[in-house]
């Protein structure tokens, strides 16, 4: 089993959100765990187009990527947590531009960084996302208490899909770039 994979932890999210800034909330908190030496924490809110760039740059490139974030999605409850693996494809070129049209103008999406990123070829075999339920978006730095009381469970979620992506016990979903709702 290859546990020891160069893996990045990217946070993705806007920050002053609410649960919608989970990611980045606890940006610090996740940096001071101790972490494996081969895995990377990044925050990952300055672009889909610089984080390719940046992918492209490495010398040596990740094995592993995790991204975790906070998306609404139907049927679940705040607080709750998906895990997908990303299974790529893209939506039609149309679908592209708009997702590098909403990166050039500042929008931070995960799903939009995933797209560009899988047009660009950049994401190695391995890439998950570590996804928040945060309910409906409100201005502020406060967590709701039911995500601030899960928040042991999502870095301790976090480590396990770090250090054993697809091996571990954990039921991922899968998400397809080209089931991506682009506008």
């Amino acid at each position: 089993m290859a546990w020891n994979k160069r893996t990045v932890l990217g946070t993705v999210g806007y920050q002053l959100l609410s649960n919608h800034s989970i990611a980045s909330a606890l940006s610090d908190t996740i940096r001071a765990r101790d972490w494996a030496k081969h895995i990377t924490i990044e925050e990952m809110n300055w672009g889909p187009i610089a984080i390719v760039q940046w992918f492209q740059s490495l010398k040596i490139p990740f094995e592993r990527v995790v991204l975790f974030t906070a998306i609404e999605r139907k049927e679940r409850k705040i607080g709750d947590v998906t895990i997908f693996r990303w299974g790529g494809r893209t939506p039609s070129d149309k679908g592209i531009q708009a997702c590098i049209g909403d990166a050039a103008t500042g929008v931070i999406s995960v799903e939009n960084l995933l797209i560009i990123g899988e047009h660009f070829k950049i994401w190695p075999e391995e890439v998950y996302i570590v996804d928040v339920e945060p309910g409906p978006e409100r201005a502020g730095i406060e967590l709701s208490t039911e995500v601030n009381n899960r928040i042991f469970e999502y870095l301790d979620i976090l480590e396990i899909v770090c250090r054993e992506g697809w091996q571990s016990e954990e039921n991922f979903g899968i998400l397809y770039g080209d089931q991506i709702s682009v506008k």
